[in-house]
């Protein structure tokens, strides 16, 4: 299960809380991933930081869930009044009992690493989850040029070639490429490809025929705020072709996926009722979770995705904000 952007400060909407609880007791995961943006950055103090992401963890950890998380551009938004950088965060979670995994050393960003499901088949893997960090904002120059346009940060070129090594690695100890998807923050330009079929027709027209041709399904209500570069990340999954799905966030009221050219592309829904939706009274109507079903017998394993909504949970969707009045007490420091 993606959960995407709960992104909050120490009193949490309740009805985030609400959402990820419900929807773990009805879908019954084996594993959870928040990806990206877990928190934002209206906290003063460390003792706060801490505070926004076990409201977000404890879900997972009250049901024995394994989890782990990415992540975005905003996590370390109060590092420079809190000291809480993403390197002092991950310290943090790693008391959890149910959380998985450790960045891999070596490599730009804090939250990179490769969790593998064993194959009922044998002792190696049946299939891969890559988890990576997309970073977080561009720099003001590139270069001795300004750049104009707000960006974001993205996958970088050691990210790639560290993938392109483990997908070798996984296959060398399987004997066969390992099936696997893929998740993080920040989108990738073709995710913008996919909802036009095109990375240069951006038309209502080229949209039309791309949702014949890729099979593209949800919504997109706001444009991709991707980075400045393309990383080739998509191209060197096409080429090891293992992957079978990349999936994101960071634009909360984009839901769509797609097959593009044999990878399914998509976003998980923003999860946070504390940070922006769509407008007006609609503000809250896509808030939900993207859950994953694996088959080990269906080719390629990765047998489907489907959204899951908080109007379907039976969710309050009023526009004005719910937050605990209280923090929950942590379980540890």
């Amino acid at each position: 299960m993606q959960f995407n952007d709960t992104q909050d400060n120490h009193r949490t909407d309740v009805r985030t809380i609400q959402l990820m609880e419900r929807v773990l007791d009805r879908e019954q995961p084996q594993f959870a991933l928040i990806n990206g943006d877990v928190v934002n950055g209206d906290m003063t103090t460390a003792e706060q930081v801490r505070q926004a992401y076990h409201h977000v963890v404890l879900p997972m950890e009250e049901r024995g869930i394994p989890w782990a998380i990415t992540f975005g551009n905003h996590d370390e938004d109060s590092a420079a009044a809190t000291g809480m950088t993403e390197q002092r965060i991950r310290e943090f979670l790693s008391g959890y009992r149910h959380h998985v995994g450790a960045t891999a050393r070596g490599v730009s960003g804090d939250s990179n690493q490769v969790l593998t499901v064993r194959s009922s088949r044998g002792r190696g893997p049946g299939f891969a989850l890559w988890l990576l960090d997309s970073g977080r904002y561009s720099p003001e120059t590139i270069a001795g040029q300004e750049v104009e346009e707000y960006t974001y940060e993205t996958i970088h070129a050691d990210q790639v070639a560290w993938y392109r090594e483990q997908s070798q690695v996984l296959e060398r100890w399987a004997a066969a490429p390992v099936p696997g998807l893929m998740f993080f923050h920040i989108p990738l330009w073709e995710h913008r490809f996919l909802w036009f079929g095109s990375p240069t027709e951006w038309t209502e027209e080229s949209h039309a025929r791309a949702v014949v041709k890729h099979g593209i399904t949800g919504e997109r209500n706001e444009r991709e705020y991707t980075a400045q570069f393309n990383p080739g990340l998509f191209h060197a999954a096409l080429e090891r072709g293992d992957v079978k799905g990349v999936f994101c966030g960071h634009d909360h009221v984009n839901t769509y996926v797609g097959d593009y050219f044999g990878i399914q592309l998509g976003y998980g829904p923003g999860t946070g009722f504390g940070t922006y939706g769509l407008e007006g009274d609609q503000v809250h109507r896509l808030r939900g979770a993207r859950v994953f079903d694996l088959d080990e017998h269906h080719p390629g394993v990765f047998k489907e995705t489907r959204t899951v909504f908080a109007a379907d949970l039976g969710i309050d969707l009023s526009p004005e904000p719910q937050p605990l009045q209280t923090p929950k007490p942590l379980s540890h420091r």
